[in-house]
């Protein structure tokens, strides 16, 4: 075997050593909190970054406030474990909180003092709501109907109706605004993403997702490149995704797999990161983002069965997600279509916030 010599070696350590490597940013678990209560599903996590408080759309058990300082629930806003809540948006530039109920009513409530007002009743079922910072409207996901699904729009802080919006999608799932003129809707049924005009009530473009992203599920903008982040599911061949799309041309300017089972995005401005949550994969994927059209993968990280929503602390760079011991109960409807053998049971006290951070 030929040996290199002295001088190719210390002209290659060399190399290595003024090389910056490939940027790893270790994010792994840093705390994990079991919260006591029964077998109680969950969705969405959302944080108010000025107290730090994380509010868990626990459904039965209501809409929780997580204290990280204590790692205790703080809260419970009144009446959403009634009304079931699925989690909540947070509208500080008006002192706003508004927790989605299952059973169709919406609550709001202060986010100073955390207490709550009347609930509002606004259709028969309620899956969630976003906010448009630049039309000032509350875009309310209501339950699948004949042709698709109305979305009803509120004037904030009155809350007043101001319009609907009948999309042809019967599964609309996450929603984000550039903070201009886009709010973008992802339709997961139909592998397309709606760009609607919220202060008009109309759909201004329509973009296909396949044959790249199937599924599409969770939606985050960043508007200073003028790109939309989406996180797919996959569906027949085609592998969970993610998916950067021009905002105003609709153009796929990049996409790789991620892990199976996403529900939640996200994108950080000063960190340059895209991070997407997979609950069937178990990981959490983390890209990097170097320019408009300039993307790579950097990390996966193993997290825990179930936990496929999350939300960053955008000032400690903190992010927290949920999940619980579940199993799935062959005598109990499955939603094969996200996985055959996807939880639809779950065990009390084994409800968990987990706090991931980096190195």
């Amino acid at each position: 075997m030929t040996r290199p010599s002295l001088k190719v070696s210390a002209i290659a350590l060399a190399f290595n050593m003024t090389t910056p490597a490939l940027a790893f940013d270790g994010w792994h678990l840093q705390k994990a909190t079991v919260l006591d209560g029964k077998a109680s599903g969950w969705d969405y996590v959302s944080i108010d970054s000025t107290t730090h408080h994380v509010f868990l759309g626990h459904r039965k058990e209501g809409l929780q406030v997580f204290d990280p300082q204590t790692d205790k629930v703080i809260k419970v806003i009144d009446k959403t474990p009634e009304d079931s809540s699925n989690g909540a948006v947070l509208i500080s530039e008006f002192d706003l909180g508004i927790s989605n109920n299952e059973d169709g009513t919406i609550t709001p409530f202060k986010l100073s003092t955390l207490e709550a007002q009347t609930p509002i009743k606004i259709g028969g079922d309620l899956d969630t709501s976003h906010y448009d910072p630049a039309s000032k409207r509350l875009v309310l996901n209501m339950g699948a109907e004949e042709g698709g699904t109305e979305l009803i729009m509120l004037d904030v802080p009155s809350l007043k109706e101001v319009g609907r919006l009948k999309v042809p999608s019967k599964k609309v799932e996450g929603a984000d605004s550039d903070g201009k003129s886009g709010f973008f809707l992802a339709a997961q049924d139909l592998d397309k993403l709606y760009k609607i005009d919220t202060k008009a009530g109309k759909i201004v473009a329509t973009y296909d997702t396949a044959p790249t992203c199937g599924h599409p599920t969770a939606v985050t903008v960043n508007a200073a490149d003028d790109r939309v982040y989406v996180s797919c599911r996959g569906h027949d061949g085609i592998k969970p995704s993610l998916l950067v799309l021009d905002g105003t041309s609709g153009k796929v300017v990049y996409s790789a797999e991620i892990g199976g089972g996403t529900d939640s995005i996200i994108y950080d401005a000063d960190l340059k990161r895209i991070f997407t949550a997979n609950g069937v994969s178990a990981n959490l994927s983390v890209f990097e983002v170097d320019g408009a059209n300039s993307y790579k993968p950097l990390e996966t990280v193993g997290t825990r069965a179930g936990m496929r929503t999350m939300a960053l602390d955008h000032k400690t760079k903190t992010i927290y997600a949920v999940t619980a011991e579940g199993s799935a109960d062959a005598s109990k409807k499955i939603l094969t279509a996200v996985s055959p053998f996807y939880a639809n049971t779950f065990f009390p006290n084994t409800y968990t916030v987990m706090a991931y951070g980096m190195n």
